[in-house]
């Protein structure tokens, strides 16, 4: 049997067993798909409004199309199915770009850390945004040297989906050449999107995703909370865990956390900033695309996840294009990044689904868990700002790049 043929058959049992997850775990591992995108995307198509255009949205107006598409395959066994086979199919498309006939070794090793990376994530992985957007991630992660119109529009596209692409389109400007295409193409992206919102009637909800972000409070699992937590798990007056109905989320209380709440959103810009600025140095020094981009780019997507308020256990899998783009690079020199993010991905998935009530009632084993993957993602965190600091500069042209990760 062929290399290609196993890996294909691996990708259907991986997605076939991650979905069946979906129904066997406890603490609803698929609850916004039939919580949340079902009555949104039914409201949308019966003409009762459009969120994002009627009314303020925690997610960018685009969000709405893969919510809607999932109906298309509803007919089979319902909307929650209809969505794990909606992302599959998007998972699908990529997987066969990145493997194409499966001769590179680069390429099959990024693949089976992809895999990988998804069975250990679990459900969450699957059943949610992110899940479509990650495999959008790769396509234009593989596209940015041989393609950069086409890979900004689709990064672009992502993020008028979910924010966190943007991270990807950031490192892009810095690590690319051709950086007038890759912001033009994001440029004609949020026009576009603009001028329909706007023709929509609903210009006054255009960045009310940015305002619902702003306004919450620290996630029970955002590593800021950590230190909350405990102070939950230790039974210290005032330090508790509770759920917010208007975000539909949990949340954690405690001593003096107004001022921590308010300051997440600067401390945030500002490490987002630094990391900016990090990658336009070492642009400017004369960094190759092949070094800088995958370190840069998971730089910014683990600052995002760091340094927010918002901890959800799919954050885990922004991760993904980064690593695989970098194993396409340079399998030696990703290795144990890609290992040590599929030991963050088995810790998110014992997290949430398999021990979330320890959380959310908070118990040794179930805090100690979180505690480490939030301690792992921290790190992670500044091994990429050491690498990149590291990272050398001597002059290269990017054909160089193009070879390694443009070829089937």
């Amino acid at each position: 049997m062929s290399r290609r043929a196993v890996l294909w058959i691996a990708f259907v049992i991986v997605h076939l067993g991650v979905g069946w997850l979906g129904f066997l775990l406890p603490n609803q591992p698929m609850g916004d798909v039939y919580g949340v995108y079902e009555p949104w995307s039914s409201q949308a198509l019966v003409g009762d409004g459009i969120v994002g255009i009627d009314s303020d949205w925690v997610y960018p107006q685009l969000a709405i199309i893969p919510i809607v598409l999932a109906h298309a395959f509803s007919p089979i066994a319902g909307y929650t199915i209809g969505w794990a086979i909606l992302v599959s199919l998007m998972d699908a498309v990529a997987f066969a770009m990145l493997v194409g006939r499966a001769r590179s070794t680069g390429r099959c090793t990024a693949a089976w850390f992809w895999l990988a990376y998804i069975a250990l994530l679990g459900p969450v992985g699957l059943y949610r945004l992110d899940g479509f957007t990650v495999p959008l991630g790769i396509i234009g992660c593989l596209w940015l040297v041989g393609r950069p119109w086409a890979a900004s529009v689709v990064l672009a596209v992502a993020t008028w989906i979910k924010v966190w692409p943007a991270a990807l389109l950031a490192a892009a400007v810095f690590a690319v050449r051709r950086r007038g295409a890759i912001i033009g193409g994001a440029l004609a992206v949020t026009a576009c999107t603009v001028i329909v919102v706007v023709a929509a009637g609903g210009g006054s909800h255009l960045l009310g995703f940015v305002g619902e972000q702003t306004t919450r409070g620290l996630q029970v699992e955002a590593p800021v909370a950590t230190w909350y937590l405990w102070g939950a798990l230790l039974g210290i007056p005032g330090f508790q865990v509770y759920y917010s109905p208007e975000i539909r989320t949990f949340q954690i209380t405690g001593a003096d956390i107004d001022p921590v709440i308010a300051a997440m959103t600067p401390i945030l810009a500002v490490a987002m900033v630094g990391v900016a600025v990090l990658g336009a140095v070492q642009a400017w020094r004369g960094a190759r695309f092949a070094s800088l981009f995958p370190a840069l780019s998971l730089a910014f997507v683990l600052g995002f996840i760091v340094f927010n308020k918002v901890g959800s256990p799919q954050y885990l899998a922004w991760l993904i294009p980064s690593i695989v783009l970098g194993l396409v690079i340079s399998r030696g020199a990703w290795a144990l990044p890609a290992a040590a993010a599929l030991a963050m991905a088995l810790l998110t998935q014992l997290v949430y689904p398999v021990l979330y009530n320890g959380i959310l009632y908070p118990e040794s084993i179930a805090v100690t868990v979180l505690t480490l993957r939030n301690l792992a993602l921290v790190a992670m965190f500044v091994w990429m700002v050491v690498r990149l600091v590291r990272l050398p500069v001597a002059p290269r042209q990017d054909a160089e790049v193009g070879a390694a990760v443009a070829s089937a």
